[in-house]
């Protein structure tokens, strides 16, 4: 005999949880009006660099234009739609396609004109380098 425990807020929780996902999205600052989806990104700061991590999957990464004007990071890009193939009677799409757009503010600490940018495996990485002098350095107290 198997149990089946009845959770009847489940349903309520799971389209709360949903409509959140939802505003999330639709609440993105960085992306604007103009992104048709928003690539994921992971941001990680070290004591002389940042360094962001963005999945574009199926981006060219030399199609990707990245531009740092007035202490704001943009990334932009665009990923096709697959080629339509004759004889298909059902399709499921979830994968996004079409114009994407990211931006970021960064503090006046980071060396603009020291950044590089690399792409592989569909994951895009940039490091932002700190300058020298913004980086943190330790006094001594004299006696």
């Amino acid at each position: 005999m198997n149990i089946v425990r009845h959770d009847p807020w489940g349903f309520r929780r799971d389209l709360l949880d949903e409509v959140g996902r939802l505003f999330e999205r639709s609440a993105e600052a960085s992306s604007g009006a103009t992104a048709d989806w928003i690539p994921a990104v992971d941001i990680e700061e070290y004591a002389d660099r940042f360094v962001l991590f963005a999945d574009v999957p199926g981006v060219e990464p030399s199609s990707i234009e990245i531009t740092l004007e007035r202490g704001v990071l943009t990334l932009s890009g665009s990923r096709e739609q697959a080629v339509e193939n004759s004889g298909i009677e059902r399709r499921r799409s979830e994968r996004a396609s079409g114009k994407f757009l990211r931006r970021f503010v960064l503090p006046d600490t980071v060396d603009g004109d020291s950044v590089t940018a690399s792409g592989k495996h569909g994951v895009l990485e940039v490091i932002i380098p700190k300058r020298a002098q913004a980086q943190a350095r330790k006094i001594t107290v004299n006696h």
